[in-house]
């Protein structure tokens, strides 16, 4: 295998090249602006997701999407979560069975409240698939930052073929098998960062944050495990691992759009100061769905449904959920 494919060029997309470029592979990496590709292959730089970060030699970008995947046995989609379905149409013409397919997104589709694995299996039903997830800003990754995540599949080959590719010295892989949890893990997370995003743009401190991302992650654990996933997988890497990065870091876009919310700012101005795709929008929304079809119990991810889809004031909010009926913490997990 010398050359693999990369499915999109914003931050994730080439922070991944990135390291699959210095493991000594020929990376194809796809954009839909032609401006963004000749830019890139001219002055090897995406000085748009990640400037200053030298693009090496091995990385080509392209528009054609033909030329990007074929004769790749890898190929990353490292597009936003809504989009993983469009492109895994526009790539059916030109691949083959054999090749196994990358997902990097970290979402659920919004009409359908499927994980993008299902997504996938919809349209390339022949194609191995891998979700790769976990605590990884694209901007440490591309500085060569120690870095770990996990990858998740039905088929343990590949999986092992994935973990292969991407292994390196500042990027650690590893694997687990538990491919709902791990998916859910990396989805939800987006919520409870959003959130947490907000308690600091209301000037809340870090009691506030600490719970809760407690009790963010337990949510996430009852409502994954409702839908199949293992307890234990939400608290490793894609569980307590990425809430933790996303949750802190000025990285995290979820949290930057939760601060200008949280601010006083409407969701429409907050997109356009973000300027790129916040998935714990669409996952708040999908989750809370899915939530009430399954009578999970989920009051952070209702209390922010409502602040994002109801106009609820976030102080209200705070004050409904600090103020709800006394439980013990411990409580069984598919309370």
């Amino acid at each position: 295998m010398n050359k693999v494919s990369v499915l999109g060029a914003g931050s994730w997309g080439s922070a991944l090249a990135l390291v699959l470029a210095k493991n000594g592979f020929d990376v194809s990496m796809w954009t839909l602006n032609e401006e963004q590709c000749n830019y890139i292959n001219k002055n090897r730089e995406n000085i748009e997701y990640l400037p200053g970060v030298h693009i090496p030699e091995n990385i080509t970008t392209t528009v054609n999407l033909e030329e990007a995947v074929v004769g790749s046995e890898i190929i990353v989609l490292a597009v936003p979560s809504q989009a993983i379905r469009m492109v895994c149409q526009q790539i059916k013409p030109f691949i083959t069975d054999d090749q196994i397919l990358v997902d990097v997104a970290k979402g659920l589709e919004s009409n359908t409240g499927l994980r993008l694995s299902d997504v996938c299996k919809e349209e390339l039903y022949n194609n191995k698939y891998v979700a790769l997830s976990g605590p990884s800003h694209a901007e440490e990754v591309s500085k060569e930052i120690p870095t770990t995540v996990v990858v998740s599949s039905h088929d343990m080959n590949a999986a092992e073929k994935v973990q292969d590719a991407f292994m390196n010295s500042n990027f650690r892989v590893y694997i687990n098998q538990d491919i709902i949890g791990v998916e859910l893990g990396g989805a939800l997370k987006n919520i409870i960062a959003f959130g947490a995003g907000i308690c600091d743009g209301l000037g809340y401190g870090d009691n506030a944050k600490a719970a809760l991302m407690t009790r963010g992650i337990r949510e996430i654990s009852r409502l994954g495990v409702a839908m199949g996933a293992e307890e234990s997988t939400f608290s490793g890497l894609t569980g307590i691992g990425d809430l933790i990065v996303t949750c802190t870091s000025m990285h995290s876009r979820n949290r930057r759009a939760g601060i200008l919310i949280g601010q006083g700012k409407s969701l429409e101005e907050t997109l356009e100061e973000v300027k790129m795709v916040v998935e714990g929008i669409t996952a708040t929304k999908v989750a809370y769905e899915v939530s009430k079809k399954l009578n999970i119990d989920m009051p952070i991810t209702s209390a922010i449904y409502s602040v994002l889809y109801d106009n609820s004031n976030p102080n209200e909010v705070v004050a409904e959920l600090m103020m709800r009926k006394k439980v013990h913490e411990m409580e069984d997990i598919s309370r």
